[in-house]
């Protein structure tokens, strides 16, 4: 099974072909809003936008066959997505132009993309390094993105289908245990902390609630510089967690290859949903919710196939009450051996950092589910419990 991978790469374009983009981009996006307005919302089929207003974007835009093409497919895209999170789609705000093989190609030997402009088609020179260079070589790309950055810069998004490496076969599992108060928590110790990043969130959350309250007062000048300051504000945060991800998840698949172990993580599809049921105050519901942990998930997984690393997904339930030592739980379900940070087991006495047992209890889990013989997994009190069961006189057939 191939892997598609986006490789970004900065486009050198002389003064007339950048006047050619400016107008290609231009055009594909006021087709995309003009076709989002002018037809039915219901609309979701790119063939059935096609054949509703397809010469109508021809005429109005001056777009080639194939580009029109793609704003339908754009347009029906959004649509389903959208719909998917029961909201319309309002607007296409970025400046940005869909490509696939009929209208994009790339040719190796001189490093260059020819894509088509609404003046016709045009080549262009890839300013990459050695990054790009290896993912590209060998590769027949089918589709991109060209796309103009806040600094005028010009970028194509070549996807690229890869065939990733035969994971290897290994019985050794790194556990990963997913939190707040650690953003990552490693089997083997290491640990992402999150206290630094929860006062950067709490930053961005002063600032952005008194934005939001001179957004409603003042001026129309002011109000319009502080919504621009949202804005702008949202997407740094959003940068600035995406960052982090990418490092953490750079790192645990680095050390994951490096010892040639699987990794396991918990799944925590719904989490968000049933954690909010539970009484908490808005500021923990606000720092629970507003962290990415699924996108951190999605880069671990993409990351993973790319370094030929097995990743194992095992369920959550009672990972952090469970010593891994002795595979204990607190025989009253109403309390737990975890006390915040701290975990103590009534059992065995193991005592230590509770997110460090979480990690290694989901590095069990995983190497059950890794390596299928026998579950391995039991409680010492029960296990003895059988085993004078087995030897009473009054056992029955």
């Amino acid at each position: 099974m191939s892997q598609v991978l986006t490789v970004s790469c900065k486009l050198k374009a002389s003064q007339s072909q950048a006047a050619k983009l400016d107008a290609t981009m231009e055009a594909f996006g006021q087709a995309l809003n003009w076709v989002n307005q002018n037809t039915p919302e219901k609309i979701v089929n790119a063939v059935k936008l096609q054949s509703l207003c397809y010469y109508e974007i021809r005429a109005r835009f001056g777009l080639s066959s194939n580009l029109a093409q793609q704003v339908c497919r754009r347009v029906a895209g959004a649509r389903k997505v959208a719909r998917q999170r029961n909201r319309p789609v309002k607007e296409f705000k970025r400046r940005f132009v869909t490509y696939d093989a009929r209208i994009f190609s790339f040719r190796q030997k001189d490093w260059t993309v020819s894509l088509t402009t609404v003046e016709g088609r045009e080549r262009f020179e890839l300013a990459i390094g050695n990054y790009q260079r290896g993912m590209l070589a060998g590769s027949n790309p089918k589709s991109a993105t060209l796309v103009q950055r806040k600094d005028g810069s010009y970028y194509i998004q070549i996807c690229v289908e890869k065939k990733p490496p035969k994971q290897q076969d290994t019985d050794k599992v790194l556990g990963v245990d997913f939190g707040r108060t650690d953003i990552a928590h490693t089997s083997e110790g290491d640990n992402w902390n999150g206290q630094q990043l929860n006062k950067v969130r709490d930053h961005y959350s002063r600032l952005r609630a008194v934005l939001q309250r001179k957004a409603s007062k003042g001026t129309r000048s002011s109000r319009r510089r502080c919504r621009e300051l949202l804005q702008r504000l949202s997407g740094k945060e959003r940068r600035f967690q995406t960052w982090v991800n990418h490092r953490i998840s750079k790192a645990i698949v680095s050390r994951a290859k490096a010892t040639n172990s699987a990794i396991a993580l918990e799944d925590l599809t719904g989490i968000r949903e049933r954690v909010n049921q539970q009484p908490r105050s808005k500021a923990e519901r606000r720092r629970a919710n507003s962290w990415a942990f699924y996108q951190l998930r999605q880069f671990l997984e993409y990351k993973a196939r790319v370094a030929g690393v097995s990743l194992i997904l095992v369920p959550p339930a009672y990972t952090s009450q469970t010593c891994h030592k002795c595979l204990h739980i607190h025989p009253d379900p109403a309390q737990s051996y975890r006390s915040g940070k701290s975990f103590k087991c009534g059992h065995c006495g193991w005592e230590g950092d509770a997110d460090l047992n979480g990690a290694n209890v989901i590095a069990l889990l995983g190497a059950v589910v890794n390596q299928p013989r026998g579950s391995g997994l039991f409680c010492s009190l029960v296990e003895q419990n059988r085993l004078r069961a087995t030897e009473s006189p009054l056992r029955t057939a």
